[in-house]
This record gives C-alpha cells, structure tokens and sequence, in this order.
C-alpha cells in the first residue's frame, strides 16, 4: 500500500468532526482543528505525524484485548471513535528525537465514557508491546482504593481471553500478576522486565522513571502535590513518558480538576502554545441546553448509543427535571457545565461577534480615549484606546517585565514570548516594569490622536506622572473643582463598587454595563488580539447588594488587565458622546440601532 493510500483514521475523526459529519463540543473540534493545522504547520516546530505508529497503537486493542463489563463483555476492545483518535493522537505524533510528543494528555468527559478501561489498556499496551524495556507504569489515585479502579480494569483485561486465540489470556502468555482477584498489588511483563501498579497519593515511590503515570477521578482530589510530582517524574524522563489524567467536568470548588481544564482549554483553543499537552475536553456548548435537547447530549458522551445507552441519560434527566437537587449535579457530571463557574463574564457570543480589526491610523481624526492599568510587579500593564463614533472602536497594547518572564509564562498561562514575536506586548528590561515605555506610548500616541481624556485606575499613577514630567510631557489631573489645565487631561477611574454619579468621575459599575450594552447591540468593535481574550476569558465579576459590577481580580482566573482597561475606556468615550449629545438623544440612537 502506498503512502497516499495509507488508511490514517485519526486524521479522518478529525475531518469529520470539523465537517459536522460527527458531533462535538468547542473544546473537542478545537484540538481536532489543532490536528489538522498541526498535519500542515508542525514540520517547522520539529514534529512529524506517524500514521503508521498511530495505527498500531489502534489495531493492538481489538487484536489483543476483550471488554470485561457491560453488554459488550466478552467481545475486543475495539476502540469508540473517541478512543481511536485519543490513541491515535497519542502514539503517531511524535518529536525530532522519534519520541511521543503528548506528555501531558488530559481527559474529560461525561461519566460513563470508558475512560479508565482505556487508560488501563494503554498502560497494558506500554507495558508489554510497545517494545521499551523496564517499563514503568503507575496508576495513581487520591486513596489506594481509587488508584486499584483503574488497575483493577487492567488485570481483569489480562485476565479475560485474546480474541480468536481458544480462551488464551494475556496472564496465561507473557504477564505474572501478584496478589489473588481484586487484591493484585503488581502485574509485570517477565520478558521486558516492566511493571504495572497502583499508587496512592501518599504512597513513596522511589526514584520513578515512569513512561505512563495514569490517574482517573481527578476532580476529586484535594491537592495537586502528587500530581506535580508525578508531572515532574515525567519531565525529567529521557524518552516515552506520559502523564495521562481522566476526569469529569470539575465543580468550581473542585480546584486541582479546575485549574487542570482550563489550562488545557487555553491551549487547545491556542491561547497557549504548549506542544507536550494533548486534551479531549467533551462538553456540551454554551447555549446547548442538555435538558430539553437531546442533540447535543453526544458532545458530552462521545460513548452515547454505542457503550452507554440512552435510557440511562433520558432517565436523569426526567429525574433532573423532578428534583432541582439533582440538576446541577446531572448538568456537570454528564453535560460537562461547569456548576459553580462563573464562566465568561458576558455574553460569549456577544463578544466574539464584536471582534474585528482595528486600523489606529484609519482612527485619527476621531475623538479618543485612553484607559490604562498600571502594575509594578507581576501584573500585566495595559492601555487601552476607543474611538468614539457610531461604533465606538476599541485596540489595546500591553507592557510586562522581562524578569521571570518563562517562569511567569508557565503560572499565567500567557505565552508572553510568544505574544511578543507577535507584537502583541512589549516586555521592559528589568525586575519592574519600566513607567518610561508606557509614558513614551502614550505622548506618541497623544501626538498622532486627538485624545479627549485618559482614565486611569489610581494605583501607581504617581510614577507614571514622575514619567510624564521627565519627558517635559504636558498633562493634568481632573480634580472635580472645574479647573482645566493644559495637556493631557486624566481622569481617576474608580474600581470599585461604588457608583459615581457626577459625569466628571468614571466607575466600573457604570463601564461594565455601558461595555455590555454596547456588546449586545453590535456599536463597538474590539480589535482582534490574542491576549484580549486572554483576559476576558480570565475575568470574574462581582456584585454588591445592588448589583453594582466590578472585575474582582482576587477571584479571577488569570490576568486580566486587558478587560478591565478595555471597560474604563468604552465607559469613557460613552460618558462623553453622552455629554455631547444629550442622554435621551444618545440612548434612543443606540436603540434604533439595536
């Protein structure tokens, strides 16, 4: 057979999900599109796909191994369309060294989906046919109890018969397994000398060398300590090693499951570039509403009507409905809604269809306002400009320290190298960010831009002055006692929950809505940048008793300055096309628009 006419089903799962053929989630059509895109752009990072490992790896299961529980006991192990191209993806890319690329491979979906049964066969697969001596493989758990329900699903598999090879097992062939029925504690391969064994988070293990640590349930765990251990053990390893993690949909409380999803959400969908992580995050959409619709339940269950019937689910949820307990509980466990999460601040749709191109030179000759969020230390700073007109026009620039910067990258969750080759962010020399970058951005910019007022959060602004003043810039500070002065004028923006209802001051319950509104009814457009929907993905809202909104940085996922400056200057540039218009001529002009 010929190269051109190799059969490659990974690839073809991934078509497929891209042209509707089959059903999936955001997160699950992103990292097949990541495939595709990867097949044509990864050759310049150094990796190459493998067909033929990758179909190996696929024939092994139904060749090798029987199903042991369910309706379909006793039958191979062929692998469910996900399975394929989870395995697929895992054993065919590999790296300029011929090793396995994902190191990293997380797993979520809903329960029932034949997670652990196929991280126990991989591990049977490294274990004793993958052709690597002394194998290590580890099934972790948060108790010894846990960690036995997926090594269990291992022994039972050596344990049943080869298909088509008269009742043979793999146990009878080439495995010892140590210990009687549910209490086997160890399997080994005698021929390549590796190993098989469970592994509670508190156990000891010394000097691991693992080329698979599997755990399941992750979204139970209390601590990502054994994780991170185990997540080291891999890195370290010369060669094939991978950490492979199944879970459902964690709560928000659920914080280890938490922070390990959305890390993984970033980078299928591109906000992250790390090519050692591999994710299959099955969900429903936001908008998808599993209770009434049982279209979209497939997202979620990528096993529904072929392992896991139906009924079950129709049953929950007739049960869900009945008893509102159990919805959110049904909700998270089997549709993959994050209960708990305060999810995307806004309306998600609403802001990507407000997403676009925006040309700061085509701007001049417009009205601007500048918004910007200062930090000394970690933080990202931002400034943000929005011109005013019938759409008001919105472009952010950002400025980090190049000290810690890799180390930075890797708690943030920004690819801030990255971001930079791109000319999204500027990184300033230095253990601060130097105020003298911004200072010089923002007077060009007051140069080139009739610039009607900047709102500034208050914290730092009097080293951005000492700035200003070093570079002999003009500026003055409203004050609220009606006295202009020349230059730039600035105005305090307030962060809190407090409503200012004096037009010379600016708050963030007011911003927030006038940034939503103008969202909702299509008159902004947002200039398309990676790091802008960084933070706004980042971004938690909080509400007083009287539904007064601001960003709560403490609460959020990640940074999030990007948004927060984005706000302060759309509520500028509306508090001035208001004053200049009048109110009531404003408002009914934005709902002729709407």
């Amino acid at each position: 057979m010929s190269s051109s006419e190799r059969i490659d089903q990974t690839t073809q799962y991934a078509s497929d999900v891209i042209a509707g053929k089959v059903i999936a989630g955001e997160f699950v059509r992103a990292q097949c599109k990541r495939h595709l895109d990867d097949l044509k752009q990864a050759h310049r990072r150094e990796l190459t796909w493998d067909v033929d490992q990758a179909e190996r790896a696929i024939r092994f299961f139904p060749a090798m191994l029987s199903i042991t529980e369910g309706a379909k006991e006793g039958e191979p192990f062929t692998l469910l369309p996900w399975h394929l191209f989870v395995v697929g993806s895992i054993f065919g890319w590999r790296t300029a060294d011929g090793f396995i690329r994902f190191r990293f491979v997380w797993l979520e979906t809903g329960k029932g989906q034949a997670k652990s049964p196929l991280m126990a066969a991989i591990g049977i697969y490294l274990s004793g046919f993958y052709g690597r001596k002394r194998a290590e493989v580890y099934c972790i758990g948060e108790t010894k109890d846990t960690a036995r329900v997926m090594f269990r699903d291992a022994v039972a598999m050596l344990r049943a018969p080869i298909p088509g090879k008269e009742g043979m097992t793999l146990e009878d062939a080439a495995y010892v397994i140590r210990g009687t029925g549910d209490l086997a504690y160890s399997v080994e391969h005698a021929k390549s000398g590796s190993f098989m064994r469970p592994i509670a988070n508190n156990d000891s293990v010394s000097g691991p060398k693992p080329i698979l640590v599997a755990g399941d349930e992750i979204h139970e765990m209390k601590s990502n300590k054994a994780i991170e251990m185990w997540r080291a053990a891999v890195t370290k390893k010369h060669g094939d090693s991978i950490l492979m993690l199944g879970t459902n949909t964690p709560s928000a409380d659920q914080q280890v499951g938490t922070d390990y999803s959305e890390f993984c959400q970033k980078v299928v969908t591109g906000d992250f570039t790390d090519d050692s992580v591999f994710a299959y995050i099955a969900r429903v959409d936001e908008g998808d509403d599993p209770l009434n619709d049982e279209s979209c339940w497939i997202k979620a269950l990528p096993a529904l009507g072929l392992t896991y019937p139906i009924d079950n689910v129709r049953k929950l949820v007739v049960t869900a409905k009945q008893q509102i307990s159990t919805q959110l509980t049904t909700k998270r466990l089997y549709f993959g809604i994050p209960v708990g999460s305060a999810g995307f601040w806004t309306s998600e749709q609403a802001w990507k269809e407000v997403q676009g191109a925006v040309d700061e030179k085509a701007m001049r000759g417009r009205k601007a306002h500048l918004a910007l969020d200062l930090s000394e230390k970690n933080d990202l700073t931002a400034l943000t400009a929005a011109w005013e007109g019938e759409k008001i026009e919105v472009k952010n620039w950002y400025w980090t320290r190049e000290f810690e910067v890799e180390e930075r990258s890797t708690a943030d969750a920004i690819p801030y190298r990255e971001l930079e080759e791109a000319d999204l962010i500027e990184i300033t020399p230095g253990r601060v960010i130097d105020y003298s970058f911004i200072a010089a951005k923002i007077i060009e910019f007051c140069g080139r831009h009739d610039v009607v007022q900047m709102a500034i959060d208050s914290a730092h602004m009097e080293k951005l002055c000492e700035a200003f003043d070093t570079a002999g810039f003009s500026y003055w500070i409203e004050e609220g006692d009606d006295k202009a002065g020349s230059g730039l004028k600035v105005v305090r923006h307030k962060q809190g929950h407090s409503v200012s209802f004096d037009a010379k001051f600016l708050c963030m319950p007011t911003s927030i809505t006038q940034l939503e509104d103008h969202m909702l009814k299509g008159t902004v457009v947002i200039d398309r940048n990676k790091l802008t929907s960084i933070c706004a993905r980042n971004a938690i809202i909080r509400e007083d008793g009287f539904s007064n909104r601001m960003f709560d940085k403490s609460r959020s996922r990640g940074r999030i300055d990007g948004v927060v400056t984005l706000a302060m200057a759309v509520g500028s540039a509306t508090a001035a096309m208001k004053e200049s218009t009048g109110a009531d001529d404003y408002f009914a002009a934005l709902a002729a628009e709407g």
